[in-house]
């Protein structure tokens, strides 16, 4: 048996008992930093630190809390928050109190928010602020398994009620009760088994009301060991935590946190990631595609303002680093080295010193790697970053596989890939391209509803993913599209969607989303949102008239604009794909307007019913229209 067999086959039964053996190995190490921001409201963020061993006496202070409120084994706390330092803490004191963590964005509505407590029958809640309360209490009347409601931040909140409380409230009764049982929380943890409930993560919903998928303690414990077993991470990183932890995709990164002893630095405002890299200087971080395609976009666009030459240059720097990148990875495939041509090499230190080092320095200056999932980022921006030196490793998982799956292996990874499976995850390619997994990340199966689990998982563990896919002859995945998401034209022919969305986002430096509709149709049509900062520079640079966004994308010269990026797309695309038809919509999508899910995916069913008059709009004077 190999060492990483070893690794994975060994694991504990829980993340808890992980986490045990984490604050009993290095008590002193550093294990959180997190943003304490000024009294007087101005200045910058004051970074403070959590050691392994102050980060259990908090954790085990909230699981000894818990079980004061009568919160049994498996039951359901929920936490609607978003990414702070105490969502981390309290969801390992839900589980060392031997409980499970109901997850809910702190985005969702009061009406869904009460959907998700009934359905999931959580018996607490941990609420982030007097907001997050609120929505509890005015649905207080629908939730009678409720008993309790603890506050993260209680400023502004009123707890005065006997069934709420603030979590420092929680943490002091909880401190209590571990003086008179000191034995609480290791017995508690020590009775977990492997099968039992750990987290109930309901989907953003795409399509139709969220689903509660359960995962056990097992599907952390083996993520923990096969995150550590890939190499990627080491005791010595310093990661820089922001996604949403209500997502799985933020969740998995905290086990192999624990698993590996690093340092992860915790703050969730996403308008302060540019502001906190270079405090943070994190060696690596985890980030959605959109993340990246802002960057890119802001860097151009400063280019841009800079003037004619500047923007040339950065042109020239943007198309010399996708060369590099492509020439390397291809060399490193060929024969185990990344080596790129004299010239090349001569022509990419000019560009890096002109343009990549300050792209760099805007990541902190040390960051080893990003990984990226979630959603497809758009192989022309991963080539760019390649080139620059951000090495961005997409990788691949679903709720139901507990996050991660696939992921690209360090220097050997492959842009337009999602990598290779982790170890002790199967993955096969049915005959009609859907890529089915099997192994200890898979889920237990949907919370409640029996029909929908048998639908994507058979009785010999394999689960259907609903995503299409090819593996290279070496093991490296390829996505190509969802399954539902397949367009096909009246033509007959098939068209993946985000194939044709990700190639315009490379190619334009100003679309925020883009939806490419055109199923039974006989031609492709698109609807575009704008990035709304760097159209608005482009408009006052060019000296349009118009102030607003709605304006802007209005006026002629910003459509003619974006009808030339169209253009420069369909050349390389083939003729059923090509985009005969946009139509700019009047704001950019939003999750507040329910087009985009809390990891800013697309939701198409919602988008394409919003904006059905555009759509035919589009179509109208045409044959099947």
């Amino acid at each position: 048996m190999s060492d990483t067999q070893t690794l994975i086959e060994n694991r504990p039964p829980s993340v808890a008992a992980l986490f045990l053996e984490r604050v009993a190995a290095t008590p002193d190490a550093e294990a959180y930093r997190y943003p304490v921001p000024p009294a007087s409201g101005e200045g910058p963020d004051d970074w403070k630190s959590l050691s392994w061993a102050q980060a259990s006496e908090r954790v085990f202070a909230i699981a000894a809390g818990l079980i004061e409120l009568g919160v049994q084994p498996e039951q359901r706390v929920a936490l609607a928050s978003s990414t702070r330092v105490e969502w981390v803490l309290a969801d390992l004191g839900i589980m060392c109190a031997g409980a499970a963590t109901t997850t809910v964005y702190p985005q969702t509505n009061a009406e869904e928010s009460a959907f998700i407590l009934s359905d999931s029958e959580s018996r607490v809640l941990i609420a982030e602020d007097a907001a997050q309360l609120d929505k509890a209490r005015e649905k207080r009347a629908e939730l009678p398994g409720l008993t309790h409601v603890v506050v993260i931040d209680p400023a502004g909140a009123d707890v005065s009620e006997d069934w709420i409380l603030s979590l420092a409230e929680l943490e002091k009764r909880g401190a209590a009760h571990l003086e008179k049982n000191p034995d609480l929380i290791k017995e508690k943890v020590g009775a977990i088994t492997p099968e039992q409930l750990a987290t109930l993560i309901y989907t953003s919903g795409t399509t139709g009301r969220p689903k509660g998928v359960r995962l056990p303690h097992d599907n952390w414990s083996y993520m923990a060991k096969a995150i550590a077993a890939t190499g990627l991470i080491s005791g010595e990183d310093v990661q820089y935590l922001w996604l949403p932890l209500a997502h799985v995709f933020g969740k998995v990164l905290t086990s192999g946190q624990i698993e590996v002893g690093h340092v992860t630095a915790v703050d969730g405002r996403v308008d302060k990631i540019i502001e906190n890299l270079p405090v943070v200087q994190p060696t690596y971080m985890a980030a959605v595609p959109r993340i990246f395609e802002k960057v890119y976009n802001g860097v151009a666009a400063k280019a841009r303002a800079g003037g004619s030459g500047k923007y040339k240059i950065f042109q020239w720097a943007a198309a010399v680093s996708r060369e590099y990148a492509k020439a390397s990875q291809d060399s490193f495939r060929r024969t185990g080295t990344a080596s790129v041509p004299f010239g090349l090499a001569a022509k990419h230190k000019v560009a890096d010193a002109l343009v990549y080092t300050k792209l760099r320095e805007a990541f902190g200056g040390r960051l080893r790697a990003c990984v990226s999932g979630s959603a497809a980022l758009a192989p022309e921006i991963g080539y760019f970053f390649a080139g620059a030196g951000v090495h961005i490793l997409e990788g691949y998982g679903l709720t139901e596989s507990s996050a991660a799956s696939f992921v690209n292996p360090g220097e050997a990874y492959r842009t337009g890939t999602v990598g290779k499976p982790l170890p002790g995850t199967e993955v096969r390619i049915a005959d009609d391209g859907e890529i089915l997994l099997r192994g200890p990340g898979i889920m237990e199966g949907y919370h409640g509803l029996p029909e929908k689990t048998a639908e994507v998982l058979e009785s010999d563990g394999w689960f259907h993913t609903g995503d299409i896919g090819e593996l290279s002859p070496d093991g490296y995945l390829r996505i190509t599209d969802r399954k539902k998401d397949l367009i096909k034209t009246s033509g007959g022919k098939y068209i993946a969607p985000a194939e044709v969305e990700g190639q315009f986002k490379a190619v334009c430096p100003y679309v925020s989303n883009i939806l490419v509709h055109g199923a039974d149709r006989n031609f492709c049509t698109a609807l575009i949102a704008l990035d709304e900062p760097s159209i608005l520079d482009w408009a006052k640079e060019k000296g349009l008239p118009a102030t607003s966004y709605a304006e802007v994308v209005a006026n002629a010269a910003t459509v003619e604009l974006i009808d030339g990026y169209v253009k420069e797309l369909n050349e390389g695309l083939q003729r059923w794909q090509t985009i005969k038809k946009f139509k700019l919509l009047p704001r950019d999508l939003d999750i507040e307007h329910g087009e985009l899910t809390p990891s800013l995916k697309l939701k198409r069913p919602v988008v394409e019913r919003e904006y059905k008059h555009l759509i035919e709009e589009m179509y109208a004077g045409t044959r099947e229209a």
